[in-house]
């Protein structure tokens, strides 16, 4: 028997042993075409949907200066790697496009945009009692984890990701915390094994184990509902979206969503949430959740350990009252407040792009 015919038969047994590990070794990578890979439950849009509509003259910026040059915008978006960009002003289409074989009706795996969205629902089930504070200890919820010493970490510590929660975010480690969250099949298993490794409150840390810790108290606080009915029921039906969704689950049966990333849908209605909180919560007329609630998501905060560009899992590219969803790969809904602007980018890779610095030179343009 040849080394390679041995190597390749201790590899299948390991693969065997490991699903998580197989997936990994299979799929390499992370892709924005990953909601084909995992078990998934469905978000079905209304009936009726509200649709953005298109400026008469559409417009974008035709030219851009990143690093001393120069570039095309349009050419710039398509070499670096981006499938969707969407400019929303005043409620109306300003510029839409699709590239590489994508198109409005394309599904896109919105990786930790998913966080944000995580967040909006936190906020409602607090302004629907369904979770009493931020200030909670997540205990209550998730009492497995008082032997491993997380009775002094709060909702808020997951919020803002101060908690001091021991977690590898690196994506290409296989044996490391978020390739378990990503491939594995027993998400509520793994978080019982968590372990802190700071005290929280004390230093902002961004993990995707805190979001999942989110995702299981929201999962607890909901009871007989699962938080893909909810976002359903709460955010997708109300909004109008146009498409229908899906939530990745870690397994079939008895799944649970991972809200650290895997909310799969389409440019269009990644823009409605953009909107949703560019209007502070209010939909048309409706509260869908509190102002308060984006208020404090927003807003700039570095007390107990927070830090100043990072609140209530929604980024905060500049100091002026601009924030973002933002996700693996380059996926992004962008909100500037003061000229009433949503931005959604959707692109296979980030293309070594700093799209938190170009997003307001183009909201400058307008």
């Amino acid at each position: 028997m040849s080394l390679r015919t041995v190597f390749a038969f201790a590899l299948s047994l390991v693969l065997l042993q490991s699903c998580k590990l197989g997936r990994f070794v299979y799929y390499n990578y992370a892709n924005i075409t990953d909601y084909r890979i995992f078990p998934s439950r469905q978000i079905l849009a209304p009936e009726r949907a509200f649709i953005f509509p298109t400026a008469t003259r559409q417009k974008i910026p035709a030219k851009i200066n990143l690093g001393h040059q120069e570039h095309d915008l349009e050419r710039f978006l398509k070499d670096h790697h981006t499938v969707a960009f969407l400019v929303i002003q005043h409620d109306s289409i300003q510029y839409e496009n699709y590239w590489d074989g994508y198109s409005e009706e394309s599904i896109v795996a919105s990786f930790s945009m998913a966080k944000s969205i995580t967040s909006i629902l936190i906020g409602i089930a607090l302004d629907e009692g369904l979770i009493k504070s931020v200030d909670e200890p997540i205990t209550n919820y998730i009492p497995e984890l008082r032997p491993n010493g997380f009775e002094n970490v709060r909702i808020r510590h997951l919020l803002q990701m101060t908690s001091g929660l021991d977690f590898n975010e690196g994506y290409a480690n296989p044996f490391g915390h978020v390739a378990t969250f990503y491939y594995g099949t027993n998400l509520r298993k793994a978080i019982s094994k968590l372990q802190l490794k700071d005290a929280p409150g004390e230093s902002f840390r961004y993990t995707s184990g805190q979001t999942q810790l989110l995702g299981l108290v929201l999962e607890r606080a909901l009871k007989n509902r699962t938080i893909s009915a909810y976002l359903q029921e709460k955010v997708w039906q109300p909004l109008g979206m146009e498409f229908n969704a899906s939530w990745s689950l870690d397994r079939t049966e008895n799944g649970l969503e991972k809200t650290f990333c895997c909310i799969n849908a389409r440019a269009r209605d990644f823009a409605k949430l953009g909107r949703l909180y560019l209007k502070n919560g209010n939909w048309n007329g409706k509260q869908i959740v509190s102002e308060k609630w984006v208020t404090e998501s927003t807003k700039q905060d570095s007390s107990d350990g927070s830090a100043w560009f990072y609140q209530y899992q929604w980024w905060l590219p500049t100091k002026n009252g601009d924030f973002l969803a933002d996700g693996l790969l380059g996926q992004y809904i962008y909100v500037h407040p003061e000229k009433h602007l949503i931005i959604v980018r959707l692109g296979k890779k980030t293309g070594e792009v700093n799209w938190e610095q170009l997003f307001p030179q183009i909201a400058a343009l307008y």
